[in-house]
């Protein structure tokens, strides 16, 4: 069986990605484990990981580093940031939820996961959890609803470094559902400019996710 490397940390194994498992023979959503030279991997499924699917549509910018820091918000149950914290095993990974389901099944993951730090949080009211981060490397946003492009760029302004990366998933439906997701896109990606910020790629996640979008930013100095 064949491993190639596309990214630091991220493996194609045939025609699937993989990330090396932080926690070896432990599943985190129920995906593969591969035994290959020594070493554990865990398939990274795109129907289950928007980052996965992007990577799969061509991304080219792959800002995590093996200690870079974190922000994710809207982790979930903690699928795509366990991934995450497979790359960036030597980093952290801030995971901020809203939602007390969500956070009990992301819990789980964590306790497991020494690197990824569970923030009971709303993603609209940042300086809630402000004493509690470091100034970040990525920041990482999978919050659907209609203000999704504010409280990314709001988030941006408070926890990025000056040469941070921001990664935001617009779900077009989640914004205005009597509009075309195109123009959607375009509104919201036209919000990111006007608030300072340059899209370096812009990423359709069809087939994997329907009417949605990855935009991949930097401030603009």
């Amino acid at each position: 069986m064949e491993i190639t490397q596309k990214f630091p940390g991220v493996y194609q194994i045939h025609d699937h990605l993989a990330t090396e498992n932080l926690t070896p023979t432990i599943k985190v959503y129920g995906e593969k484990l591969e035994e290959l030279e020594g070493k554990e991997y865990r398939i990274w499924d795109p129907r289950r990981s928007k980052l996965a699917a992007a990577v799969l549509k061509g991304m080219t910018t792959f800002p995590f580093r093996i200690d870079s820091k974190v922000l994710y918000l809207g982790a979930s149950a903690g699928t795509t940031p366990s991934h995450i914290s497979d790359i960036i095993r030597e980093g952290w990974v801030y995971c901020v939820e809203f939602s007390p389901r969500m956070m009990r099944s992301l819990l789980d993951v964590c306790q497991l996961r020494e690197n990824m730090i569970p923030l009971l949080e709303d993603a609209t009211k940042p300086r809630n959890y402000l004493p509690l981060l470091q100034k970040v490397d990525v920041l990482y946003s999978d919050v659907a609803q209609p203000k999704q492009s504010e409280l990314f760029m709001n988030n941006m302004r408070l926890f990025s470094k000056s040469d941070g990366i921001g990664i935001i998933m617009i779900k077009a439906r989640s914004i205005d559902v009597t509009q075309s997701p195109k123009k959607v896109f375009r509104e919201e990606e036209s919000k990111l400019k006007t608030g300072g910020f340059r899209v370096l790629e812009k990423i359709n996640l069809e087939p994997y996710e329907k009417d949605h979008r990855a935009l991949i930013c930097e401030f603009a100095f």
